[in-house]
């Protein structure tokens, strides 16, 4: 992430960049300079998921209990020294930076390939060079923080800048994170996670004004260096040639430094030799070649702008715009919040489609029938355009989805709404797997029921509604284009009630619609009265189970054993206790079957949200129904053929609620002519048989 070889470069060519800090004595210092303050961190949390991941074992689905730990441990480090902690979690990807993701996603699929092919060499976990986070971390972390009483936001834009946005606005101690953009936005002093000692609270400052001295550059020449250098916004590849060139006509850099870093050193040269000399009087078209990449270019170098911010290397003409082929594009950030616009229609395609883009800046500028008017389009007042067209036309509506999000209260859901776009990063499944399925397909009816109910083509009639662009990666999936996938019709007996219901009545009947509505989610409205009858927090566990057995074929008795024997033993079991589980080996399968469960969870969150919240989060959060070493430990026990009373270590309460959650299972999958038998049961051409090709999916 960030700056291409940035980080490298400060460590090899400018260690004098970074320095030992400790936060206790910068929070101090910052109370004597501001009485009466509270001295602030903002996290850019996705950064610092590997940190805080510091269980031993990975690769089983999660250790939940001890991450929580982990997390209140980190949480109480700082409090303790009376500093306040601001968390951001990315909430959605920029169609600038969608190719990136895309890049990442392919790459991440290769190192899940040789963690199978290793588990199943060696029947054994990898070691922690080839560690991958836990399916689902990034979503189940928000809520750990905000269930640990912390300051939880979920960005409308990629996260760094409004991470870097808020440390500038509200003159925070710094940002804490390890992304190289931070050493790009003139913002608060930015801290390194990765060299962070909890005990002490020393860490890393990497100062942006030493590593200027040390190319011979101001602040405002780095966004234009991050840009030639390639970042997320601008490929690296783009300016190749250029920083070649550089190279080539600077001598005095080449010594003593390795490649890359003589290529910063040379661009960094060059922009304070060559390219200042004619600052305000040309435009960075007339002094680089940016070619079709103009616009691009732009916009790389103005999304480091903050509210407020100018760049001296933008020409400012009347009325503060350039114009830049026929569009018209504010120079300056601009802190106002940009304008949820619902989607017009192309009178000739009848299609939905936002009018006035325009191909070149890839910018969504609804102009509706009106094309006379020309709107400001800040295609570099940060990432975030002004302008934004959304699936759904009440404005109060998108208000409180907007609200969920930003305060991390939800999965999905804003983003169905505003754009009907999409995504969700790599799962922990083996591709070569053909009998389980991938979790995207799994789950996808849910979701096409989902997007119907918040697109507003519930009711009656076939399939309605938009299609909403899902970037799901599974196997097979080369992610070159979304899925177009279309709003499937709910069944719900009395009818499907309104978005409004849901979210805003407080009508008594209302909380049982709100169940109603999300068991039809799942397609389970026949075994309500068998679900609603089982305790907290195993209902929700029992509506995934159902539904997962009743969708994948291929799972058996000894799965459901499994999973129901680790939730009841999980319940009042040490978080010590789990840590120092062991396990006999590793099966590919079983790693596979705790993705497709967390997954689920996911999917639960989704559906909560989009009904209402029937449920209290915490009823179906990790740490309260999964432990991936226990389920482990019980899918292999189960797999020898242990009793009931063996899987829930002889505790005759567990026992008892063993059967009765059994019992709701089999019998909500029998309503659906699924009957759950054992492996040993099953006939030779039944165990692994079934083949889920991506392309049967693919319908849409």
């Amino acid at each position: 992430m960030g700056v291409r070889g940035l980080h490298g470069f400060v460590a090899s060519s400018c260690p004098h960049v970074c320095t030992v800090v400790n936060f206790k004595e910068l929070a101090e210092r910052h109370r004597s300079q501001h009485p009466g303050g509270t001295p602030a961190v903002v996290v850019d949390a996705m950064c610092c998921l590997r940190y805080w991941y510091t269980p031993e074992s990975w690769v089983c689905g999660g250790q939940w209990r001890e991450y929580y730990s982990s997390l209140r441990e980190f949480v109480r480090a700082f409090t303790a020294v009376g500093i306040k902690l601001v968390f951001f979690f990315d909430g959605m990807v920029e169609q600038s930076k969608r190719d990136e993701w895309v890049k990442r996603r392919l790459k991440n699929n290769r190192e899940i390939a040789k963690i199978f092919h290793y588990i199943k060499s060696h029947r054994e976990q990898p070691g922690r060079n080839m560690f991958f986070i836990p399916s689902g971390l990034a979503i189940f972390t928000r809520f750990a923080l905000k269930a640990l009483g912390q300051e939880t936001l979920c960005s409308l834009q990629e996260a760094d800048y409004e991470v870097a946005s808020y440390g500038f606005q509200n003159n925070c101690l710094g940002i804490l994170g390890e992304d190289t953009d931070y050493l790009i936005y003139d913002t608060c002093p930015y801290f390194s996670i990765s060299e962070l000692s909890l005990d002490s609270l020393d860490t890393v400052m990497l100062c942006r004004e030493r590593l200027c001295e040390s190319l011979g550059l101001s602040l405002a020449d780095l966004p234009l260096l991050a840009c030639l250098l390639g970042n997320d916004v601008v490929p690296e590849g783009m300016f190749e040639s250029f920083r070649y060139q550089c190279l080539a006509s600077c001598a005095s850099v080449r010594e003593n430094r390795d490649r890359k870093g003589s290529a910063i050193a040379a661009v960094a040269d060059h922009i304070s030799q060559v390219l200042r000399l004619h600052q305000g009087e040309k435009t960075l078209e007339e002094m680089l070649p940016l070619g079709p990449n103009k616009a691009l270019f732009y916009k790389g170098v103005a999304s480091y702008l903050l509210p407020g911010q100018k760049s001296p290397w933008f020409i400012q003409k009347p009325k503060d715009v350039v114009t830049l082929d026929n569009q018209l594009l504010s120079m300056s950030s601009d802190p106002e919040p940009k304008q949820e616009v619902p989607m017009c229609m192309d009178p000739e395609s009848k299609q939905k489609l936002p009018v006035g883009t325009d191909p070149e800046f890839n910018l969504e500028t609804p102009m509706c029938t009106n094309t006379e008017v020309k709107q400001e389009d800040p295609v570099n007042m940060g990432p975030e355009a002004k302008h934004q067209v959304t699936m759904v036309s009440d404005p109060e509506l998108l208000k409180v989805a907007r609200a969920q999000h930003v305060q991390a209260e939800s999965y999905l859901v804003y983003s169905v709404m505003s754009s009907g776009e999409v995504e969700c990063s790599n799962s922990l499944e083996d591709a070569t797997d053909q009998a389980l399925p991938s979790q995207a397909f799994v789950y996808r009816p849910v979701r096409q029921r989902v997007y119907s109910l918040l697109l507003g083509g519930s009711g009656g009639g076939s399939s309605t509604g938009p299609a909403v662009k899902e970037w799901f990666v599974y196997a097979g999936n080369p992610l070159r284009q979304p899925d177009l996938v279309r709003p499937l019709q709910m069944n719900i007996p009395g009818g499907a009630p309104s978005l409004r219901q849901l979210w805003l009545s407080h009508e008594p009947g209302a909380q049982a619609q709100r169940w109603d509505t999300l068991l039809a989610c799942f397609d389970l409205s026949s075994s309500r009265e068998e679900l609603q009858a089982v305790e907290r927090p195993f209902q929700a566990l029992c509506c995934l189970l159902v539904y997962l057995f009743v969708q994948v074929d291929t799972l058996c008795l000894e799965d459901l054993h499994a999973f129901i024997a680790q939730a009841l033993c999980l319940q009042g079991k040490p978080t010590v206790e789990l840590a120092d589980l062991q396990l006999d080996h590793i099966d590919p399968r079983a790693v596979q079957l705790a993705t497709l469960l967390v997954r689920g969870l996911t999917t639960l969150v989704l559906v909560n949200s989009a009904c209402g919240s029937p449920w209290d989060m915490a009823d179906f959060m990790p740490w309260h129904l999964f432990d991936g070493k226990l389920f482990h430990q019980k899918y292999l026990q189960s797999e020898k053929g242990y009793t009931a009373e063996v899987l829930v270590e002889q505790n005759r309460s567990h026992v008892t609620r063993f059967h009765t959650l059994k019992s709701v299972v089999c019998k909500a999958c029998g309503k659906e002519s699924r009957p759950i038998v054992s492996r040993r049961h099953w006939r030779p051409h039944h165990a692994g048989s079934r083949q889920y090709e991506p392309d049967q999916w693919r319908r849409y």
